[in-house]
């Protein structure tokens, strides 16, 4: 059986149980809608042989054509013979059906146990290999600092003065509100409970405990943890990124004493000092909130803080703030130090160097109280 397209010069017989097109016109874009119309009413049940060696010229809308009955056939499980075809014009059709949308991977199999046995051996070996990494960016940071008390002059005291300032005194507004409003809320919700059993006066007890012992030094080393690991993950990585770390090193500059060194040590210096910043706001805004919701004056609050509440508890507190702060600077660099030379690896890594410190500062954290409570402090 032949039809005869006489408008894009197609003859289409059948033969041997399959289709047999012969193509006489150019296979060009302004023949597309001739030849896409007579290659759509091909059957798919058979296998189809197109014949070129009459056509003179083709282009990407006529290859196009031709791949896309390939697909189609394909998926219905039969195969598409090209015939006649010179040089150009096979490297054109490859280069077409490489471009063209591939079908969908085939959901994933089903995971066994054994799947899931290697994903926690390789998350396990991945954390331990991380443990390893950050202490031994924790031993560089201490031989580089006993280096600095053998040699003086080596020690970027500008650079220490610079970050103490950063990490420091520019965090004190949000670390003072932050620890203001906790005591507000818990002098609020404490003297609410309290009330109930007519113990009102231990409101103060309360206050101060969680503040003194727990919440003042966790929520301030949180918040640090959030805008001082991220600054130096992104500082110390778009210097890694822009190759600077690489100069310095040419140049003879130890990057560990000069980056790592004042931004660690800043830390360690300030983070005490931003606790007890901390507490002290802390205190304020739960006596206020208790002078309002309870009637306890400020003279009564400071005298029931005095002879309640043990300075054991402040102590507690701000021995945390040294750990604390070696944990989240010694995080930020080591994440910077792992960018890679993309804003993307920058961006993830800044987010993880954060998520990575406030986790490391809650498990320390939960480690100190266990401590504490053993030896009965």
């Amino acid at each position: 059986m032949r039809r005869q397209h006489a408008s894009a010069a197609i003859d289409v017989t059948e033969h041997d149980g399959r289709s047999v097109v012969r193509l006489s016109s150019p296979l060009t874009v302004a023949e597309l809608a001739g030849i896409e119309t007579v290659l759509d009413r091909l059957p798919l049940d058979r296998d189809v042989r197109i014949d070129l060696s009459d056509v003179a010229h083709m282009d990407t809308a006529g290859a196009w054509a031709i791949a896309r009955l390939r697909s189609r056939l394909e998926a219905a499980g039969q195969a598409l013979e090209i015939a006649g075809s010179d040089a150009r014009q096979t490297a054109l059709l490859d280069t077409v059906a490489a471009g063209l949308p591939q079908a969908p991977e085939a959901s994933p199999r089903r995971r066994t146990l054994s799947d899931r046995l290697e994903t926690v051996g390789r998350a396990t070996a991945g954390f331990v290999l991380y443990f390893v990494e950050l202490i031994g960016y924790f031993g560089l940071f201490l031989a580089r600092l006993a280096r600095a008390v053998r040699r003086p002059k080596e020690f970027p005291l500008t650079s220490l003065v610079h970050h103490c300032q950063d990490v420091g005194v520019a965090a004190v507004p949000i670390v003072a509100l932050m620890a203001f409003l906790i005591g507000v809320v818990l002098a609020f919700q404490g003297s609410s409970q309290l009330r109930q059993f007519g113990a009102e006066i231990f409101v103060v007890d309360l206050i101060a405990i969680a503040i003194l012992r727990e919440l003042g030094i966790l929520l301030t080393s949180i918040i640090v943890a959030g805008r001082t690991a991220s600054a130096f993950t992104a500082a110390i990585g778009s210097m890694k990124m822009r190759e600077e770390i690489d100069a310095m090193q040419t140049l003879g500059i130890d990057p560990a004493m000069t980056l790592f060194v004042p931004r660690i040590l800043a830390l360690v210096l300030m983070l005490p000092i931003l606790g007890l910043i901390a507490n002290v706001a802390g205190l304020i805004g739960g006596a206020i909130m208790s002078w309002i919701e309870l009637g306890i004056s400020p003279a009564m609050f400071r005298v029931r803080l005095f002879e309640g509440v043990s300075i054991d508890h402040a102590f507690v507190g701000l021995s945390k703030a040294p750990v604390f702060a070696l944990i989240i600077g010694v995080i930020g660099c080591h994440a910077g130090m792992q960018v890679k030379s993309n804003a993307e690896s920058l961006g993830r890594m800044t987010s993880a160097a954060v998520v990575s410190a406030i986790f490391a500062v809650i498990v320390a954290d939960a480690l100190f109280s266990i401590f504490f409570a053993q030896v009965g402090i």
